[in-house]
């Protein structure tokens, strides 16, 4: 039986100049819970599997929105795997994530990696909205297939909109019945660990790092707004972490000067 499961967190600036959650609703496989952030004034959540999930069939979504000034940090305690599900002919699912960032607010989301299972199909998609002076940090890393094994069928889109315009718009698809040539020298090229780290910060208006490549399996992208785009893929999910974490402190630092 397909579970359908909607989870959602809403992040406010207290009169305290904290970081509260007056929304913080768990569904289904999907539960949510307040930790303990690293730095004030972020609040921090973290999206704990209750079930097994995404199966086939299934249809999961996240909302989180950080209203203005607020500053909030989503992770995960382990990788999402998507699984088949039962019955002799694998049902797709679905896994739907929306984000809402305010003036002056920032959302760190940082989950763990999301693991394609053989003979699981799954269609993601995360869409995000920002504010002109909102800040984001958004990592995505997908792992094709379990140890050993194939890989599912994997799509996933991204879409970022600021200040009401277009940021970013992309679509990738692996596995069966993706377009030919996903696996080829052109797109991963027999890597099995792809990921993609997103930065906006207002801070890159008046200095933004260039477009070049991060080694030879990674690429810098400067965006069409204050934005830069990191993609990398990985023999495994531990290297393109390191990547993807490199990439990140650079930038990081590059915010700050």
């Amino acid at each position: 039986m397909s579970v359908q499961a909607a989870a959602r967190i809403t992040a406010v600036l207290d009169g305290r100049g904290a970081t509260a959650l007056p929304v913080l609703e768990s569904d289904g496989p999907l539960a949510l819970r307040r930790t303990r952030a690293a730095t004030a004034p972020y609040a921090r959540v973290t999206v704990v599997g209750a079930m097994s999930a995404p199966l086939g069939g299934d249809r999961l979504s996240i909302a989180a929105r950080v209203e203005e000034g607020a500053r909030l940090t989503v992770d995960s305690a382990a990788a999402t795997v998507a699984l088949p599900g039962p019955g002799p002919i694998p049902q797709p699912a679905s896994y739907d994530i929306t984000l809402t960032v305010g003036e002056r607010a920032v959302l760190n989301w940082l989950p763990e990696q999301l693991i394609s299972a053989s003979d699981s199909k799954l269609h993601m998609t995360t869409r995000v909205e920002l504010a002109a002076t909102a800040r984001l940090v958004l990592r995505e890393e997908q792992v094709l297939g379990r140890h050993g094994e194939s890989t599912g069928t994997l799509g996933a889109r991204l879409t970022v909109h600021r200040a009401g315009r277009p940021l970013l718009d992309q679509e990738v698809a692996y596995g069966p019945g993706a377009p030919g040539g996903w696996d080829g020298g052109a797109v991963l090229g027999g890597h099995r660990a792809v990921g993609q780290l997103l930065l906006v910060d207002p801070a890159f208006e008046d200095e933004c790092p260039e477009t070049r490549l991060l080694g030879p399996t990674a690429v810098l992208t400067r965006l069409a707004g204050p934005g830069v785009l990191v993609t990398a893929v990985a023999p495994d999910a531990r290297l393109l972490r390191t990547v993807l974490d490199d990439a990140l402190d650079e930038l990081l630092d590059a915010g700050r000067r």
